[in-house]
């Protein structure tokens, strides 16, 4: 038999079709598969943030405020008591009580 020369011939078109589209078809499910473990880690990677962000803001409800921070004012008035206290015109319950209404 002779050997055909030119273009293949119709079982030959076809088995070289079902190769191109198998190998189309592998590289397609290998990109989706890709995508999807990435848009997976971007899903979980948002979740974590929000998590984290909703567990400071109650960590932030939880915690007592701080105490104001004294002024110039409110030291010279406690001075004031300590220098009574010292002088003997307070009595120790008389400057708890002064003190204790300065700090409320």
């Amino acid at each position: 038999m002779s050997r055909r020369r030119g273009r293949p011939g119709l079982v030959g078109t076809m088995a070289r079709t079902a190769v191109i589209a198998g190998t189309a078809q592998t590289v397609a499910g290998g990109v989706q598969q890709r995508q999807m473990a990435e848009m997976a880690e971007q899903q979980e990677a948002a979740s974590t943030k929000a998590q984290l962000a909703e567990m400071q803001t109650q960590l932030a409800q939880t915690q007592p405020n701080p105490p104001p921070a004294p002024t110039g004012d409110f030291l010279a008035q406690l001075q004031q008591l300590a220098d009574l206290k010292a002088a003997g015109v307070l009595s120790d319950d008389e400057f708890a009580a002064a003190k204790a209404k300065l700090l409320s």
